[in-house]
């Protein structure tokens, strides 16, 4: 796996180079997405999981003519089964060294998403208090990584953060994530809420034989938690979300 950081990327080009088109991922597969990643799925069984399901639709696409593959959730049966496989045949295997940590999180860059997302928290019109909060927690984070250092340095200087710091602060960002997802449930009005949640019966209706009831029950709540961000125009924290630019 190359750098954890690259883990949406890497998944949606390959879905696009398999599908054969530049194809935008729906609010539901990037859902997935985050559940495959908040299980711990490696990407690589994402990646052989993809292929396998084109493998096999390309396969049965010889013998009868079928619709084409819209969705990342149709994959989700083969994901499944190559994180099984891949789990099995790494049993009693040695660990592998640490990958080698790539460029793109420089400290001055990542105090700069923090400082975005604080902004956009602070016009929030919604959960005002929560939002508050969030910003200023947000400001802190990002206040220690341009903190002089004992060199008299500013840190946001040294170039990267080691692979240790950005995991403790992605972390960070998921915990205080959750804590507003919690706050934007509930001050959402309940037509909001059941509005997102039939949408999202709506969206995975057709892949629900395809996956199983706890990942089902996972995605939608993934989905509503974006929407939600979306409805009330709030930022994402995680570095997953971090403009590349």
């Amino acid at each position: 796996m190359r750098n954890y950081f690259n883990y949406f990327t890497e998944i949606e080009e390959r879905f696009q180079q398999r599908r054969g088109s530049i194809l935008l991922l729906s609010t539901l597969d990037w859902a997935l997405i985050e559940t495959w990643r908040e299980a711990g799925i490696p990407l690589e069984a994402v990646l052989r999981g993809i292929d396998t399901a084109f493998d096999r639709y390309e396969s049965r696409q010889k013998r009868a003519r079928m619709r084409r593959i819209n969705g990342l959730a149709w994959c989700a049966q083969a994901v499944m089964e190559a994180a099984v496989a891949l789990s099995e045949a790494a049993t009693g295997s040695p660990a592998a060294g640490a990958p080698a940590q790539e460029s793109g999180f420089e400290q001055q860059r990542v105090a700069a998403h923090l400082e975005s997302a604080a902004a956009a928290l602070d016009a929030a019109a919604v959960a005002p208090q929560a939002c508050a909060a969030t910003a200023a927690r947000l400001r802190a984070l990002a206040g220690g990584l341009r903190a002089p250092t004992p060199d008299g340095s500013t840190s946001s200087a040294q170039g990267k953060l080691e692979a240790v710091n950005l995991e403790s602060l992605e972390r960070s960002l998921t915990v205080l994530e959750e804590k507003l997802f919690f706050e934007l449930h509930a001050a959402a009005p309940e037509e909001l809420l059941v509005a997102l949640k039939e949408h999202a019966a709506r969206e995975l209706a057709p892949y629900r034989s395809r996956m199983g009831a706890v990942q089902l029950r996972q995605v939608e709540r993934q989905f509503v938690q974006k929407q939600l961000l979306v409805h009330y125009n709030l930022p994402r924290l995680s570095l997953f979300y971090m403009s590349q630019q």
